[in-house]
């Protein structure tokens, strides 16, 4: 199979420079690769000029909307990846983590994006800065999409979840993307962008797919093009100062090199959930991929005290696991993705053999099931052990891309912090632990050195996902020597695809640019009370001054006895006036307060206000004393539908004022509002 590149929305077969692509199991070719005779000017051209056009009109809801499609269309074809999945050496084990960890964040983004990012074209980063005295002048940070291509570079390691991984965030952005997989399992890549295209979802110019080399693609980079890499160290540093990455200024992502560190707790002695959590947790992250993971553990730093216990069980647990083809039940770990990765990963362990010994592992003894160790790409898993961690360099810089870990003695925590640091910048590590004292002391002095950090005990190890499976939710890089990049975070994520400005002007410049109603904006007359308003006819700025209560000494007990707060400021005048913050004595509750303004402004009637679903940012900003008139202003400040639901949330800028004018409460008040002037039911809240 010659595997066709997808350029200006046509699909390309190429015919000249076709490079072998090997099973890793059997050696055969599976598929053969080139990406000679492409015009990569053009090919960046049309993302720019059809693409992203295209995208940038979407807002963000429906850009997540296409990532939910799109990942259902995935999920329901998932078999026909699992087949193509194997001759990359992975097992069910592996490529569920590579597949459908794939689908799964492509779902994530997609709930965020709809949850988190508002149904609109802008972002508005934050609230606005209040820089005059008057606040006639203001500041904004907004997030606007790139005006270039994503430019996706991708390893061998995980075909499908490298791939969507980089691409959920940058869609969601409003940027398209040129994917470059690694040529060795481009075959599996290549199969799922096939469907991507053949579902009609995305819109045109928004993907294309380079299955072989970049050729001449960095001469023609831009200042609004992003690269996005993930590999080796080395090739990071070869593409980040490519002539014209330099000259314009162009954002490199980069997830490379990383030697994670596990560190079992003093406290975690045999016998403890935490040590055998501990054992599992570095079999598990030698053997899955067959070690070839960016995340995988390199050293296990254990307590010098439990050196020999540590490695006897991991010798044990290592006895136990099946090597062979990936394919067949039973078997734990398959072979490495090819056997030029074969030839790389036995010389890194030539490289520790000088400073560490190997306590298992042997080639010779090698007996795959069901496979040929000599035409398969397969190693064993080798545990290694360095006795003098300190004088060692090979350990703290050799990265064995492979089932390959080291197990190093510490003396104390603060030799366990000194070594871990070594490696000078991870990805991942772990902690096991049950003292919280001895993970909080180890968090403060790794935490610099890591872009994420995982402590399991007993209590969350049942739930927890592993050591190294990065999650869309969370930071996936690390500093350092792992690159200096944040993929994933979540909404940080999608940042990266975005250009941030600084936005001054007038309060109304800021709410017509950003489509949320700003203090001191115009406010608009409704014509009618707003609750009797659907979603489509309230307007941002649709404003309500209610009618004005006076705050009595009975509502305060009254209130008191309602709710039991006898909280000495409301009940004793005396003891309030001792309060620097009440000299006048007794003050209202502020939550009387709250439902007070609710019921000056809550329209009572059955109509499109279907449900207050919460209060963000409440502030309590002056006392109320008995006697204090309060009014509210309530406005809408911005509208998000929930597309297909028949309702959206509106956010509503909510005021309490005393008859001086002064600001006693501030909040946004939560809502949702139908579509049609009475709620049609049965609706489900998709909260």
């Amino acid at each position: 199979m010659t595997l066709r590149n997808y350029v200006r929305d046509q699909w390309h077969l190429p015919e000249t420079g076709l490079t072998a692509l090997r099973s890793a199991t059997t050696g055969e070719v599976v598929a053969q690769a080139s990406t000679q005779g492409l015009d990569f000017a053009s090919v960046l051209r049309h993302a720019r000029e059809v693409g992203g056009p295209q995208l940038r009109a979407l807002t963000f809801h429906e850009r997540a909307a296409m990532l939910k499609a799109l990942a259902r269309y995935l999920t329901e074809r998932k078999d026909e990846f699992y087949s193509v999945s194997f001759a990359t050496g992975a097992t069910r084990r592996d490529s569920w983590i590579d597949i459908e960890g794939g689908f799964g964040t492509l779902f994530v983004y997609a709930s965020k994006g709809t949850r988190e990012l508002p149904n609109a074209r802008v972002y508005a980063d934050g609230p606005p800065e209040i820089i005059s005295k008057q606040g006639t002048f203001l500041g904004q940070h907004i997030c606007l999409p790139l005006d270039g291509v994503a430019v996706h570079i991708n390893a061998f390691n995980f075909p499908v979840w490298g791939m969507l991984e980089k691409l959920a965030p940058t869609l969601l952005a409003g940027v398209p993307a040129v994917i470059k997989p690694a040529t060795a399992t481009s075959y599996l890549a290549a199969r799922v962008f096939e469907a991507i295209i053949a579902s009609g979802i995305l819109p045109p110019g928004s993907v294309q797919l380079l299955c072989g080399s970049v050729g001449d693609l960095f001469d023609h980079l831009t200042g609004q093009d992003v690269v996005s890499f993930t590999g080796s160290a080395s090739t990071a540093l070869r593409l980040k100062t490519h002539p014209t990455v330099v000259a314009h200024a162009v954002r490199f992502i980069a997830e490379t090199d990383s030697l994670n560190s596990c560190i079992l707790g003093p406290d975690a002695v045999p016998g403890t959930d935490e040590f055998d959590l501990f054992v599992k947790e570095v079999v598990r992250e030698m053997t899955a991929k067959a070690g070839q993971k960016c995340t995988a553990i390199r050293r296990a730093l254990v307590p010098q005290a439990l050196t020999a216990e540590v490695v006897t069980a991991l010798q044990a647990a290592l006895a136990r696991v099946t090597i062979g083809d990936p394919a067949l039940d039973g078997v734990h770990m398959g072979p490495l993705a090819s056997l030029d990765q074969r030839r790389e990963v036995l010389a890194r362990v030539d490289e520790l053999r000088q400073e560490a010994d190997v306590v298992s592992g042997d080639m010779a003894t090698l007996a795959p099931r069901g496979a040929d160790a000599t035409t398969g790409a397969f190693v064993p898993p080798f545990l290694l052990l360095c006795r003098d961690a300190e004088r060692a360099r090979a350990v703290h810089a050799v990265e064995a891309f492979g089932p390959v870990c080291t197990v190093i003695p510490y003396a104390d925590l603060d030799e366990a912090i000194t070594l871990t640091r070594r490696g000078e910048g991870s990805l991942a590590g772990s902690l096991f632990t049950r003292d919280d004292e001895v993970a909080a002391r180890l968090v403060m002095g790794l935490g610099p050195y890591h872009g994420r950090l995982l402590v399991v005990n007993r209590d969350c190890a049942r739930e927890s996902t592993g050591h190294g499976s990065p999650l869309p939710h969370l930071v996936h890089g690390g500093p350092g020597r792992a690159g200096g990049g944040e993929e994933l975070g979540g909404i940080r994520g999608v940042l990266h695809y975005m250009q941030r400005t600084a936005i001054q002007g007038s309060p109304q410049t800021l709410t017509a640019i950003t489509g949320r109603f700003v203090k001191g904006a115009t406010e608009h007359d409704p014509g009618t009370h707003p609750f009797r308003k659907t979603f489509h006819d309230l307007r941002i700025g649709d404003t309500l001054w209610s009618a004005e209560r006076t705050v009595t000494i009975d509502d305060i007990e009254r209130f008191a006895d309602l709710s039991g707060d006898r909280f000495y400021a409301h009940m004793d005048q005396a003891l309030a006036s001792r309060n620097p913050f009440f000299p006048q004595g007794r003050v209202a509750h502020g939550y009387f307060l709250i439902s007070a303004a609710a019921g000056l402004f809550v329209d009572p009637v059955f109509g499109p206000v279907m449900a207050n679903y919460g209060i963000d940012h409440l502030r309590f900003l002056s006392p109320a004393y008995p006697g204090d008139v309060i009014r509210v202003r309530v406005t809408c400040k911005e509208k998000t539908l929930r597309a297909g639901k028949g309702y959206g949330e509106v956010r509503w800028d909510t005021e309490i004022v005393n008859q001086r004018g002064e600001t006693v409460a501030s909040y946004d008040v939560l809502t949702m509002v139908s579509e049609h002037p009475t709620p049609e039911g049965p609706v489900t809240p998709d909260r």
